[in-house]
């Protein structure tokens, strides 16, 4: 191990750019995390999270394991499949035993606990980066939007599907899959709806038809998080002549795509809180790669965008403790990147394929089998992992 390597940056501060911070950290090595948003609460940070073997192993690796068991809610992998039409339970998963277990937590509490891992100062808020260049010696040189810049031994892009590091190792953007998913809330339901919250029970409920789907899942504190997911042109709601600040439109209008389906599973949204946001989904290329460039690498959604099932999340914080231990068993930087990108870009695409599948799955008729996708997606992960 050494600590002799010069500045790291991170971009973006998500859980797998703070991941790869602390583990860094751990290994005595010099960080600073750039993050667009002003300040750690000024967005929500999404849905419930289930931690794969592979979100896991990242946790070990960072030193962070109790402290994600205090937060984390095994009861939240309980699944519950209605049928659209009559409501009646198809199919039903209770939490798995210890030896296979995901559990639960809120992303925003994941996010949190990393924060708080850091070293005071570590992450510098509202300091959106525009783009990196090389300097010629093997540096990197990092652009900020206002123009401003700094210089680095490494800058890692953790900045997600429009990552603006990106563009330095590939030519690749996200392509639209022609799903969307249309987001809404209920708040205190068990209080308020308590209905809905037996419908949903401690974790998730999914009902389907002709590619259509209501996905609710239960957050911490009585929130539930509710998407309607369809296919549709990217412009659905400009056809459609919706303005998602008009939440009664577009509540209407999702209602009636769902016309006929059981009233239990409609007051999901007739009772909803929040308003509606739209989030169509993109995917880079199954495979995505690049070639390698002296003091700029990506981790997670920047170098490998896949559908939103929980995966890409899992493997951008396993990403980040791969690199640090990288850098921190090499002595050479750039050779540690390279060791890196030669472990990670099998793995993504092996589990880009499995997300594939999983699609086929989430858009047909079928059952969906949460735990057979996971032990399909961490067999495909396993068999494209190196020897030894």
């Amino acid at each position: 191990m050494t600590s002799a390597h010069g500045p790291i940056a991170i971009v973006g501060a998500g859980i797998g750019g703070l991941t790869c911070a602390r583990t860094l950290q751990q290994y005595g090595l010099r960080v600073t995390v750039f993050e667009r948003e002003p300040s750690a609460r000024s967005r929500s940070q999404g849905s419930m999270l289930d931690l794969h073997d592979t979100g896991q192993a990242a946790l070990r690796a960072a030193g962070l394991v109790e402290e994600f068991r205090a937060l984390a809610r095994p009861e939240g992998q309980e699944l519950r499949g209605l049928d659209p039409v009559t409501g009646e339970l198809v199919h039903h998963e209770l939490p798995a035993d210890a030896t296979v277990s995901a559990p639960e937590i809120d992303r925003g509490q994941l996010r949190g606990l990393l924060l708080d891992s850091l070293a005071p100062g570590t992450v510098r808020w509202g300091r959106p980066a525009a783009s990196v260049s090389r300097v010629g010696d093997g540096t990197a040189r990092l652009h900020f939007a206002d123009g401003t810049s700094e210089d680095f031994a490494l800058v890692v892009g953790a900045d997600g599907a429009w990552s603006r590091i990106r563009p330095a190792l590939s030519e690749a953007t996200p392509a639209y899959t022609g799903r969307t998913m249309v987001e809404t809330s209920l708040d205190d339901v068990d209080t308020r709806h308590p209905e809905l919250a037996h419908l949903i029970g401690n974790g998730s409920l999914v009902a389907k038809s002709a590619g259509t789907m209501l996905w609710a899942q239960r957050n911490s504190g009585g929130h539930v998080r509710v998407y309607t997911g369809f296919e549709a042109p990217h412009d659905w709601h400009i056809r459609a002549g919706l303005d998602f600040e008009d939440s009664e439109a577009v509540r209407a209008h999702l209602l009636g795509m769902l016309d006929g389906w059981h009233d239990g599973l409609l007051g999901l949204l007739r009772n909803s809180d929040g308003g509606f946001v739209s989030r169509p989904q993109h995917v880079l290329p199954v495979g995505h790669t690049w070639t390698h460039v002296p003091g700029i690498t990506l981790l997670g959604d920047a170098a490998h965008l896949m559908p939103p099932y929980g995966i890409g999340a899992n493997l951008a914080m396993l990403d980040g403790t791969d690199l640090a231990t990288a850098i921190a068993t090499h002595d050479d930087l750039d050779q540690a990147a390279r060791a890196y990108e030669n472990l990670i870009l099998p793995r993504a695409a092996a589990a880009a394929r499995a997300c594939a599948d999983m699609t086929t799955s989430m858009t047909s008729d079928t059952v969906i089998d949460v735990d057979a996708a996971r032990r399909h997606l961490n067999e495909k992960i396993r068999e494209a992992q190196p020897a030894g």
